[in-house]
């Protein structure tokens, strides 16, 4: 119980601070589809999906109104210019600390959050690269589906810094906050004992998180 209480209420906190499945779910059908699409695509090719074929969802002459309005919503990162898709939470083709290996490709996660969350969704294989915050020494971790089949070093912590987005997206914001930790001493030292603005999770608990707040936008 006590474990589902915690999740269940960091879910419901991340929520508050960027609810994405209530914004989906105030598009229409067709843009809620496109936003799934460009989730996958990311994860399994690679990349988001060009304007080409966004058109070919949408529209030729509809690609800069979808785009826009997926992107407003913070559904979806856009180019400066606001042409094209840079990524989609939980992935990126923007660099970040966070490299995730699957399906034969090289993408990056918006946060340590985003990272775990990959393989459990999607149901495949992601190798996890990234570093400690605090430290800066390297992390790697091994998934298949919902099963973390490695971990180094094996006390590496997810720890998530409370704040609202700020900018244009939560991916150059709050994100930014949702890190990786060698291990509890190191937690400790990161949070400072600020235990209202800061939540420390082990990586099961960040990996239930993930999928929690994740899966409904498949």
């Amino acid at each position: 119980m006590e474990k589902y209480d915690l999740i269940t209420s960091s879910i419901l906190r991340l929520n508050e601070l960027l609810p994405l499945k209530a914004r989906q779910g105030g598009h229409t059908p067709a843009l809620q589809d496109l936003h799934r699409a460009v989730i996958s695509s990311l994860v399994m090719r690679g990349r988001p999906p060009t304007r080409a074929e966004v058109a070919d969802r949408v529209g030729g002459q509809q690609v800069d109104a979808a785009l826009a309005l997926l992107g407003n919503d913070d559904l979806i990162v856009l180019s400066p210019d606001r042409r094209d898709i840079l990524g989609a939470y939980p992935v990126t083709s923007e660099t970040t600390p966070h490299t995730l290996e699957v399906n034969g490709h090289t993408i990056h996660a918006m946060c340590a959050l985003d990272a775990l969350s990959v393989a459990p969704v999607f149901d495949c294989v992601v190798n996890v690269r990234s570093h400690c915050r605090m430290t800066g020494e390297a992390i790697a971790l091994s998934q298949k589906g919902e099963r973390i089949t490695g971990a180094w070093p094996v006390t590496t912590r997810v720890g998530v810094r409370w704040r609202r987005p700020s900018g244009d997206c939560a991916a150059h914001s709050l994100c930014r906050e949702m890190v990786f930790l060698k291990d509890d001493d190191v937690a400790r030292q990161w949070h400072g004992s600020d235990l209202q603005g800061h939540s420390v999770y082990t990586l099961e608990q960040a990996l239930a998180f993930s999928v929690g707040y994740f899966r409904p936008l498949l």
